[in-house]
């Protein structure tokens, strides 16, 4: 049947839950979504509970892994059966409980007046028993995503979303595990897809109820990798591939000719002070190096790429003037190179040897520059907080 999900622009949208050892609640939820009238597709990542057995006998889809592959590789495999069966979009659901499914209804009527688009279900995280993991994790992760792709999102680890099928199917995602979910959310930006957001409901069992997957030190690392690739896919200047782009109007007026309006936009750009304090870190590691003449435009290109302030970071490398910072880094990379400190300064070690100079300045900016930055951005972020008043999440 046609899920009531349906609307102008958006043809037929299908409930994924990917489900994993969670035989115990995932009964609950598909009755839910059947008693909401969505059509729903079960993918088992290859649970060992038994958990397909317990809906064997609902009107559904299903679909099993043979092994456990990670929530991203049941989400691409759910993907391909949903366009298979002609289904325009996916909403996914979490199989432990936490979320209503009919709330389902308010991401489809997001997405019905701008399709296509990719909508999260933004969790009310406002009852005592969040857990303060889950509330930083969160805040980290939004963050990252910002400097990532510029968009500003509330809940970036939500497992309640709604995706075209289009960007599942057609798009080579590197992850297939819980860190799939901040993957397609960038590269689906980089496609030209809008994200949006919708407040929905969130219910935390308590702790000894909970059941996490999550594997601290694995998955943490998986994020690591997963995030430097994004970041450093962000600063290469090759465009990304945009099928997905909508048609933009074109502004009005140049920003030349209103550079008051320019330079007061530019100052204002992404001051969160979280953002604030990583374009203090990035002026002031950039400012270090032995790069003079470009370094300002690097540190431009650099903020621009990764959403930062551009004045804050441009500011910020004038910590870096010389000789103070330029001397420390050459003295710290003598001292590593030939283990004793430079002490000789004369025509020979500063003209005729500048090569070697240049090369231990190089070796210790590595090193002073993000320690240096590193402390410059901690105070750029207390600073801000205090002056703004700490916010309720740390990012």
């Amino acid at each position: 049947m046609t899920s009531p999900l349906a609307a102008s622009g958006l043809n037929r949208a299908l409930v994924l839950i990917p489900v994993y050892n969670h035989g115990k609640t995932l009964r609950g939820v598909v009755e839910t979504c059947l008693r909401e009238g969505h059509d729903v597709l079960v993918v088992d990542d290859g649970s060992t509970d038994g958990s397909l057995e317990t809906v064997l006998d609902l009107p559904i889809q299903r679909h099993r892994l043979p092994v456990n592959r990670g929530k991203g590789a049941a989400i691409q495999a759910g993907a391909k059966l949903a366009e298979a069966l002609g289904y325009d979009a996916i909403v996914t659901l979490d199989a432990d409980g936490q979320h209503d499914p009919a709330d389902a209804k308010l991401l489809l009527k997001v997405a019905a007046e701008s399709w296509p688009i990719i909508v999260l279900g933004a969790r009310r995280m406002d009852t005592d028993n969040v857990p303060t993991s889950s509330l930083f994790g969160r805040a980290f992760s939004n963050f990252w995503v910002r400097l990532e792709c510029g968009r500003t999102l509330p809940d970036t680890q939500s497992g309640f979303r709604l995706y075209p099928v289009a960007l599942l199917t057609q798009t080579s995602f590197i992850s297939r595990r819980y860190t799939f979910e901040i993957e397609v959310l960038v590269r689906g930006s980089w496609a030209g897809l809008d994200i949006t957001s919708t407040s929905i409901s969130v219910y935390y069992p308590p702790g000894d109820e909970r059941i996490s997957h999550f594997r601290a030190f694995w998955d943490n690392f998986r994020l690591s990798v997963l995030h430097t690739w994004l970041v450093t896919r962000s600063l290469i200047p090759w465009p990304h591939r945009r099928p997905f782009a909508q048609t933009q109007p074109e502004p009005s007026s140049s920003s030349l000719l209103h550079p008051v309006r320019f330079f007061k936009r530019l100052s204002q750009e992404h001051t969160g002070p979280a953002e604030l304090a990583a374009a203090v870190w990035v002026g002031v590691f950039v400012g270090s190096l032995p790069i003079i003449p470009f370094g300002l435009v690097t540190i431009l290109y650099i903020c621009h790429r990764l959403n930062l302030n551009k004045l804050a970071g441009a500011g910020a490398s004038n910590l870096c003037i010389a000789p103070f910072v330029p001397l420390l880094c050459i003295e710290v990379g003598h001292r590593l190179i030939r283990g004793s400190w430079w002490t000789a300064f004369n025509r020979q070690t500063l003209i005729g040897e500048i090569h070697y100079r240049l090369g231990e300045w190089l070796l210790g900016a590595l090193i002073i520059g993000p320690v240096l930055g590193g402390l410059a951005a901690l105070a750029t972020y207390a600073l801000v907080r205090s002056l703004r008043g700490a916010p309720k999440e740390p990012f």
